[in-house]
């Protein structure tokens, strides 16, 4: 038999990846992933650009590439900081990963010593937290309100764990509330971090995906005393398949990565940067962004209205101004797996939100995703759920 290592007693699979098995079923109304809508990738303009990368510079894009990215793509990604108002980043702030899962890896791998704290939303997304465990952290969750994380939760926190390395954070259309921090509450983290000489990981897949209102300004766009490290993808933005994403961060923090990298893949696939890049270059990703995100908009507005008029008025919900996902709450005595099971039954899936939980889980939350069903499936979906729901509260 195999001697695994004692770390591996830390991981198990992740509780999406089990539901995404679980309902590949096509009569399943699936509201489980993170998923993007497929129907809206631009498929033809990635095989134009494909074609045009190959006959142009074949040889380039099949060859290795530098570490930390394709000049051309981190081009593209200084673009994406503008948006999120980081206004001075050079091509060479940025690393590209093999997707932000890999940062995700990457953080810990760098900054964590077993025993070290994280800093953790509670909830938070599930995928960071099987991420941090590999490298052996303690977790100090900090709870949501409708604002962000509550600042004097945090203090307390950090007062009591010196050997904290990094607060983690989904400021924006938070996985999996749908929360996205104040302004009063991004500058107070920003502080804390200044008075307790400690990191932040600002992990940003969908603040650019708001359908009302304006886009926040990023954390690492008021950082004083460069201690944000910014984590982006093109995932939701334009395709989860190609797996790319990037950081910014302090030089020194970057080499870091880079070496890192160089262990872990070298490189992020030349082919795809490249494709991407070119893609980028002929084609109007804002317009693609604006119209995904009216898509987004009107789908949330569907699931919204209809489980105003099929949920029991015992249960409550988040209604966010943009992301993929919003946060149901049950009445304490209800658990949210067993609901899971139950709809199951009734062609329905759903994250129960125990999963997210760093420590101590509230078993009567679950997560909805509303981006990658169509609106007839949606409203179909939430009247069955909110059968399952009068069921279980009888």
């Amino acid at each position: 038999m195999p001697k695994f290592a004692k770390r591996m007693d830390n991981l198990k699979a992740s509780e999406i990846r089990e539901l995404l098995a679980l309902t590949a079923d096509p009569s399943i109304i699936s509201f489980a992933g993170g998923l993007p809508a497929a129907e809206l990738f631009p498929i033809d303009k990635w095989i134009e650009a494909s074609d045009k990368v190959m006959k142009e510079n074949g040889a380039a894009a099949l060859q290795y590439g530098p570490t930390d990215g394709v000049l051309r793509l981190r081009e593209h990604c200084v673009t994406r900081m503008e948006k999120v108002g980081c206004k001075n980043v050079k091509p060479e702030d940025i690393q590209i990963l093999s997707g932000s899962q890999q940062g995700l890896d990457f953080v810990p791998r760098v900054l964590i010593d077993p025993g070290d704290y994280i800093i953790v939303e509670s909830p938070t997304y599930l995928g960071a937290l099987n991420a941090f465990k590999a490298y052996e952290p303690n977790f100090a969750p900090v709870k949501l309100d409708d604002d962000g994380m509550i600042l004097e939760d945090l203090e307390a926190q950090l007062k009591a764990h010196k050997n904290t390395k990094f607060i983690y954070v989904i400021s924006d259309f938070q996985n999996p509330s749908g929360k996205t921090w104040t302004m009063e509450r991004r500058k107070g983290l920003i502080e804390l971090a200044n008075k307790y000489d400690v990191m932040i990981l600002e992990d940003n897949p969908y603040g650019e995906l708001r359908f009302e209102g304006e886009i926040q300004p990023s954390l690492r766009s008021l950082d004083t005393e460069d201690r944000v490290i910014f984590m982006g993808t093109f995932s939701k933005i334009f395709s989860p398949g190609i797996r790319v994403g990037w950081f910014n961060a302090a030089p020194e923090v970057l080499n870091k990565f880079n070496m890192v990298k160089q262990g872990a893949d070298l490189q992020t696939s030349t082919t795809t940067q490249m494709t991407l890049a070119q893609f980028l270059d002929d084609n109007d990703l804002e317009a693609h962004i604006k119209t995904i995100s009216e898509v987004y908009g009107k789908r949330k507005n569907v699931m919204v209205d209809a489980m105003k008029k099929y949920f029991p008025e015992e249960v409550t919900f988040t209604n966010p101004e943009g992301g993929l996902f919003l946060w149901v709450t049950l009445p304490e005595h209800i658990n949210a797996r067993e609901v899971a099971t139950k709809a199951i039954d009734k062609k329905v899936a759903f994250v129960p939100g125990g999963a997210f939980y760093a420590e101590n889980p509230e078993e009567n939350h679950f997560r909805l995703n509303y981006s990658c069903m169509p609106e007839d499936k949606i409203e179909e979906g939430i009247k069955r759920l909110g059968e399952v729901l009068k069921d279980a509260l009888k």
